[in-house]
């Protein structure tokens, strides 16, 4: 379980704006385990930040992030240990293999060989990339190239998955095939949280959903309760007016 509390960002000024940037203000919910959570706005909304602060590569000016109850200033290389993250880079170590890149973070993390292999072959089959896991991923399309990042990200089985807009780049069968597979981690008791801008993944995807506009948390609940609370038959008008504003989403 994540849970964030009152999380505040901000970054300086640029040009002749001498105002700091709040990038997030206030933020806070509570990811649960055996389920999906997205966080749900329009580019620019404080995702991505929100995000980096739980897994650790931003500290928080104020507030705090505890993971499975560990504060995360406290005791950062535990909880690191104990997420698999997808960060907004995809980036993957081009003159090597998938299973290359793959294995390399499985020894970072001080897996067995024996260990290595047998995750690999069932993220493997699970992400379908055995047609091109002995494939340089120099090359590699958008798709091959998350799947390769989201495997070594997995490698060493960690019960909380951060996940910043996975299906960006995707074709739709990809797309599918990555929905699946949330739908397994979440099935074996994992958190999952995922960043989204496209409504339809998150329509589709998630057991609650965090609404992030400004930096800060507009609403958040299930599906049905935001539709509830907006007075809307339909998510995206219901985000709509739960945001203020026609800032749109991709439909």
């Amino acid at each position: 379980m994540i849970v964030a509390e009152q999380l505040r960002k901000t970054f300086p000024a640029r040009g002749k704006d001498k105002t700091p940037v709040v990038a997030v203000d206030d933020v806070g919910f509570t990811a649960r385990d055996g389920e999906i959570t997205g966080l749900l706005g329009p580019n620019g909304a404080g995702k991505t930040t929100t995000l980096r602060m739980l897994y650790t590569l931003m500290s928080p000016e104020r507030g705090r992030v505890l993971v499975d109850g560990v504060d995360v200033a406290g005791d950062p290389e535990r909880v690191r240990r104990s997420l698999g993250v997808l960060p907004d880079a995809r980036g993957v170590y081009k003159r090597l293999t998938a299973r290359e890149n793959i294995t390399y973070f499985g020894e970072l993390h001080g897996l067995s060989a024996a260990t290595i292999a047998e995750r690999t072959a069932r993220l493997s089959a699970a992400l379908q990339m055995d047609d091109f896991l002995d494939r340089a991923t120099e090359g590699f399309s958008q798709g091959q190239r998350t799947k390769t990042a989201i495997a070594r990200a997995l490698i060493h089985d960690p019960r909380n998955v951060i996940l910043d807009e996975p299906t960006n780049g995707l074709d739709v069968m990809t797309t599918r095939g990555l929905r699946g597979f949330l739908h397994e981690l979440r099935a074996e008791g994992r958190c999952v949280i995922f960043s989204s801008h496209i409504m339809q993944e998150v329509a589709a995807l998630c057991d609650r959903i965090v609404i992030v506009s400004r930096g800060r948390v507009s609403a958040e609940g299930t599906p049905e309760e935001l539709r509830a609370l907006a007075g809307e038959d339909n998510l995206e008008d219901a985000f709509v007016k739960l945001i203020g504003s026609e800032e749109g989403l991709h439909a």
